[in-house]
């Protein structure tokens, strides 16, 4: 059994003469929520409809679940459920009408709506029309609809854009119930990484439909390689003194200085080595690059 809900091998796909998927090599561990990141345009709504088989693919290179997508089409698409862009909703209909409706076409109990309807947090609003529902809760909604099967992958094709703070908590939180509560994995595509970063276990950032990291978040982090940043009172004279005892700097301003990190302990050599040389020290502590500009540094190269 393969330990990877997606797996795609050198994938490609062109539009015409246009690349947009190029040698994509996708991996997604089971049980994760796997954010896969890249600018508008990268390849990556293009990626979930090739894994959805809305586009067609090559033969082997997409496996769901160690499936070969071509010729275990329905067997693959039973385990998948999607939100791609805009949720398909009818307006005129409520929520629970919504989902009895995708009960009967898919031939699943009614009483099904209203687990559903608990699991996002609508059922308050069940009985309401979705043409009144706030943005947060049509995308709620949709999720519910992409559910409703149950599942074991879902496929989220920016679900946060166009809400407000508390819809994207709203999203977010229920993304962490669906794996740790439900087994679920979950692929969820966004431009920005800050929206994920709270809830991603993996990570993909693709740009002009090549992948140019894969790994866990952990991984991705480390990536930023950690300094240390000394605020003192006199940076000429530290500098000094941290240079002639073998720090490498990186950069002075403003009364900052930044050195290399070469572990826990040394900072606090450092602190007294600075002290004792009649340096004041405001603070020291370790400085990195947060995700979001290590995400832009890594797609700005491509």
């Amino acid at each position: 059994m393969s330990r990877f809900a997606i797996e795609t091998v050198g994938l490609n796909h062109h539009f015409g003469p246009q690349a947009v998927v190029k040698n994509l090599s996708l991996q997604v561990p089971r049980g994760s929520i796997y954010g896969f990141l890249g600018p508008n345009g990268a390849g990556k709504t293009t990626t979930i409809k090739i894994l959805l088989n809305l586009l067609q693919s090559p033969a082997d290179t997409v496996f769901i679940f160690g499936q070969e997508l071509n010729h275990n089409r329905i067997a693959c698409l039973e385990k998948m459920g999607s939100l791609v862009e805009q949720p398909a909703i009818y307006a005129h209909l409520s929520g629970k009408e919504n989902l009895i409706n995708r009960c009967i076409l898919l031939g699943i109990n009614k009483s099904k709506a209203d687990e559903m309807l608990a699991l996002v947090g609508l059922t308050e609003a069940a009985t309401k029309k979705t043409g009144k529902y706030s943005l947060g809760m049509k995308q709620r909604l949709g999720i519910a609809l992409a559910l409703i099967a149950d599942p074991e992958l879902l496929l989220l094709d920016e679900p946060t854009n166009g809400l407000d703070p508390n819809g994207i908590i709203e999203i977010r939180n229920l993304m962490v119930e669906l794996t740790s509560k439900h087994g679920k994995t979950i692929l969820v595509s966004s431009h920005l990484l800050a929206e994920i970063e709270r809830t991603a276990t993996h990570v993909g950032i693709i740009n002009k439909g090549e992948m140019l990291f894969q790994g866990t978040i952990n991984e991705l982090q480390d990536l930023s390689k950690p300094s240390i940043k000394i605020e003192v009172d006199d940076q000429a004279a530290a500098a000094n003194i941290l240079s002639s005892n073998g720090a490498e700097i990186i950069n002075e301003k403003e009364g900052n200085i930044h050195i290399t990190y070469t572990g826990k302990a040394d900072m606090g050599k450092l602190n007294t080595l600075l002290v004792q040389n009649g340096v004041t020290v405001y603070s020291i502590s370790t400085d990195r690059k947060d995700l979001e500009n290590l995400f832009l540094d890594i797609t700005s190269k491509n």
